[in-house]
């Protein structure tokens, strides 16, 4: 029984030995540097053509306006707070009468 026990510790420890070096194999070889180029010119953008706007139309504001009506009607119907990414699905209506 005594002999069998050596072996056993020799095989896990060498499990081990083999576990850690396959991970620090991995992280080294992550972490290399690649000299490669690349001569390819990036992907333009296809949505927007022209500058980027820096004033808000008038549908811009109405429907902020709408927004902000509903997130209140839901703290005073439920009273749950607006948290930061608790954005929930609206349907904008532009026919709506101007806040």
């Amino acid at each position: 029984m005594q002999q069998i026990e050596p072996a056993l510790k020799l095989m896990v420890a060498s499990a081990f030995v083999v576990a850690a070096l396959a991970i620090a194999g991995l992280s080294a070889s992550a972490q290399t540097a690649t000299t490669s180029t690349t001569t390819s010119k990036p992907a333009a953008p296809t949505a927007r053509t022209g500058p980027k706007p820096t004033t808000s139309s008038d549908q811009m504001v109405q429907e902020a306006c709408q927004r902000q009506k509903a997130r209140t009607a839901k703290f005073q119907q439920f009273g749950i707070k607006e948290q930061w990414g608790s954005e929930e699905p609206f349907v904008f209506d532009p026919k709506a009468p101007r806040c």
